[in-house]
């Protein structure tokens, strides 16, 4: 049997093993090492070892547990509840301002968590129920709290783009400066598509009741304070990193220590929240760690085979495509993984085939890295598997039914494409940051 053939056989067992429902890691790494050890017998063994050793010599992934950490510490805190308040009261008057708001939400949360899921449970939890509650179309708030939280892998800091960071071999500090210009763009797109519709169509997004909207200038600047809080926190995190004072682990050690510090001050930091806080930092970060050991394993196995450059040379010597037609070939597979995968699964799964091919193409890997976390969020919308769309079933009152989910994403669907598209013609919207940041 070829090596290509071999390589075949790999990635189809794989695929098979996702499907059967086995847990991402026990797949990939299984299929890596039935492989090492069928092509290389009891030296295959090298392989998970040097893997492991790379993942443990790789000093940026201490920022793993202190990103996920601070994020806990914030939402289990209750300092999410306190921004929606804040945002409640300061958007209600325009119209679809709840829904504005909303979306400011999820963007504090991002920078707050790095979790997509983070995103949605807040919003699912915290804002649904109030904008339902004022006469927002069901339809169109379901679709903006999918929509806010796809911006928690892109905004920094994204959990996510570690994991791209390790197995690409690139800078996470440069991964996570591109990703915000793009963040904050999709952010104010959404915004403006809601603000825009619900100034043509008022019932969708209707202002509060003058009642509701007379709230003494005294509150309205106390819940003010509750936005500053989280973006105090950031900036005390970002400002040294980026002026070149601390380095990416040192900043990271400085968000969760000051995220603790903000919650015991607030008097929340209960020993039930911190308990919590560091069992769900252990339990993601070990399950980061066991697909990043066996995402490296299973890179090591392809290169050993030369599938890579086999790939590379069908697309372009053999079939003589574009590299714009293959990078936009490589973009409509992960639309169609992310039907029944997560983020993090299509990445692995991927990544030993596309990250070299990208690069003997010519183009940026921290540009293909904002390209990837943009795709697989609107393949988490689309029907009709969408990660997303299932989880908010889950997450959704019994009133708002799949229909209306699946009715709910098709224009934020649409602007996200647009960013896309926004991204691929002009890169410099991811790169200007972190070029501008590390060329000083």
């Amino acid at each position: 049997m070829s090596y290509e053939m071999i390589a075949i056989f790999m990635f189809a067992l794989m695929m098979l093993m996702l499907m059967t429902g086995q847990r991402v890691f026990g797949a990939i790494g299984g299929v890596a090492a039935i492989a090492a050890l069928s092509l290389w017998g009891t030296g295959g063994s090298d392989i998970p070892f040097s893997a492991a050793m790379k993942l443990m010599k790789w000093y940026p992934l201490l920022t793993l547990p202190m990103f996920i950490f601070m994020g806990y510490v914030l939402s289990e805190s209750k300092i999410a509840d306190d921004l929606y308040k804040m945002f409640h009261v300061w958007m209600g008057p325009v119209s679809g301002g709840l829904a504005i708001g909303t979306i400011g939400l999820m963007v504090l949360v991002s920078a707050m968590n790095g979790l997509s899921v983070a995103g949605m449970a807040i919003g699912a939890t915290i804002a649904l129920p109030e904008l339902l509650r004022r006469g927002y179309d069901k339809r169109m708030v379901t679709g903006v709290i999918q929509a806010g939280s796809s911006l928690g892998i892109l905004v920094p800091p994204s959990v996510v783009l570690v994991l791209y960071a390790m197995i690409a071999r690139q800078p996470v500090g440069q991964l996570w400066l591109a990703g915000v210009v793009p963040g904050l763009m999709m952010a104010g797109m959404f915004i403006l598509y809601i603000y825009i519709r619900c100034r043509l169509q008022p019932e969708l997004g209707p202002v509060l009741s003058k009642d509701e909207r007379t709230v003494p200038m005294t509150e309205k600047l106390r819940l003010l304070s509750a936005g500053v809080l989280p973006i105090g926190i950031f900036a005390a995190m970002m400002v040294p990193f980026v002026n070149g004072w601390t380095s990416l682990v040192e900043s990271s050690a400085i968000g969760a220590m000051t995220a603790f510090a903000a919650a015991v001050l607030k008097g929340r930091m209960t020993r039930g929240v911190f308990e919590t806080c560091v069992r769900q930092t252990l339990a993601i970060s070990c399950m980061f760690m066991w697909i990043i050991l066996a995402a490296l394993g299973f890179g090591a196995v392809f290169d050993g085979l030369g599938a890579v450059k086999a790939i590379e040379n069908l697309f372009t010597e053999q079939l003589g495509l574009n590299p714009w037609v293959i990078l936009i070939l490589m973009q409509l597979s992960f639309l169609v993984m992310g039907t029944f995968l997560d983020d993090t699964a299509m990445l692995v799964i991927v990544a030993p085939l596309y990250v070299p091919l990208v690069q003997a193409l010519g183009f940026d890997l921290v540009w293909y890295g904002i390209l990837y976390t943009v795709t697989t969020q609107i393949a988490y919308m689309t029907p009709p598997f969408g990660y997303n769309l299932f989880l908010m079933r889950a997450m959704a009152p019994p009133e708002i039914t799949l229909r209306d989910i699946y009715g709910s994403i098709a224009p934020f669907v649409m602007v996200m494409l647009l960013a896309l598209a926004l991204l691929m013609a002009f890169p410099d919207i991811a790169l200007w940051l972190p070029d501008y940041v590390y060329g000083k």
